[in-house]
């Protein structure tokens, strides 16, 4: 094979495998690149190598996606080898024979692969809406904002972050695992998405603060291993949430991904970083970096509107070069850098 159509085949096989393990839609996989490759005498190898990217991947045998997602995945695979060879692949049926057998469970697990070699690996419910809330499921502004994070670690090297809406926790632990954070305090209002981001830091082999769950208490300094950063997960409420209860944390720097979809909740999460620009850490107000969806404009032109209300400046943060996650095609994002 040619150096060329080498590098090809490797940086297709990266797409599938970092697309089946995010468990990302089956239209954004590169189907069609596929079929043309599967012309090639060296076809079936092709397959069996995108097979060991992907259900066979150890972190999907370990921690498996969906079953419903899985049993699409290979019942397309074995459609796209159908189509241009006439002899059967065992492996691809064999490996759809244990998806068929397999059952289904509330929870499934994506799972993001970084730069460092290291990965994110996350509980999901398999429903959008589950348990009343849309935190059990990560959202692309969520992948956004960690892929920036990734490319400007300097912003929370040796800082203290609080992140509002922390849902499943990729961003938080994506930075955790990648900008050496001093602490990090993971929040939400609602009680099964703060068990859930429990149960996500501890699965990537991250250590919680013994009792650190309660409405605010302070990170401090951490003392147990300077390599790790210091983790909370704290239930908040924007709406009752103090002031002072805010400043206990001493953030340095203040996140939120995917928060603004609709109006009760962008007065809410303004009212919440109104407070926060009282926080003063030796003299310095916390910057705030919110990302999200542009799904409706009129949702986007109220933030900025109620920010001017409440006299927070902002400003929009350049698009960044990282593109790691997969995020969904045809979704425009954006983050603004709030001053606050």
């Amino acid at each position: 094979m040619a150096p060329e159509e080498t590098a090809e085949a490797a940086s297709l096989l990266r797409n599938f495998e970092r697309r089946f393990l995010a468990a990302r839609s089956l239209r954004s996989f590169p189907w069609q690149i596929l079929e043309e490759k599967l012309r090639d005498s060296s076809g079936s190898e092709l397959l069996l190598n995108i097979l060991q990217k992907t259900v066979k991947h150890p972190l999907c045998v370990n921690r498996p996606p969906s079953v419903k997602y899985a049993q699409g995945f290979l019942s397309e695979l074995i459609k796209k080898h159908e189509a241009v060879h006439e002899e059967p692949l065992d492996q691809l049926y064999e490996a759809l024979a244990e998806v068929l057998t397999a059952k289904e469970h509330p929870q499934c697990y994506r799972s993001y692969l970084l730069p460092s070699g290291d990965s994110v690996t996350l509980s999901e419910s398999t429903a959008i809406i589950s348990h009343g809330t849309t935190g059990l499921v990560t959202w692309n502004a969520a992948l956004y904002l960690a892929e920036w994070a990734i490319e400007n670690p300097l912003a929370f090297a040796h800082r203290t972050v609080l992140e509002l809406g922390s849902g499943a926790g990729l961003t938080g632990l994506v930075i955790c695992k990648m900008c050496c954070p001093r602490a990090y305090v993971f929040s939400d209002c609602h009680s099964r998405v703060l068990e859930q981001l429990r149960g996500n830091i501890l699965l990537n082999g991250l250590s919680l603060e013994p009792g650190a769950t309660a409405a605010a208490q302070h990170p401090g300094h951490n003392t147990r291993d300077s390599e790790s950063p210091r983790l909370m997960v704290a239930q908040l409420d924007w709406d009752i949430v103090t002031a002072p209860q805010l400043a206990a944390f001493q953030p340095d720097i203040v996140i939120a991904a995917d928060v603004l979809y609709c109006p009760e909740t962008i007065l809410s999460l303004v009212g919440v970083l109104h407070r926060l620009s009282a926080c003063q850490k030796d003299q310095r107000a916390p910057d705030a970096y919110i990302a999200f969806t542009v799904r409706n404009p009129e949702t986007c032109q109220l933030f900025t509107t109620e920010l001017g209300r409440a006299g927070i400046p902002w400003e929009k943060v350049p698009q960044h070069d990282q593109k790691l996650f997969s995020c969904e095609e045809r979704s425009e994002m954006a983050i603004l850098k709030l001053m606050l």
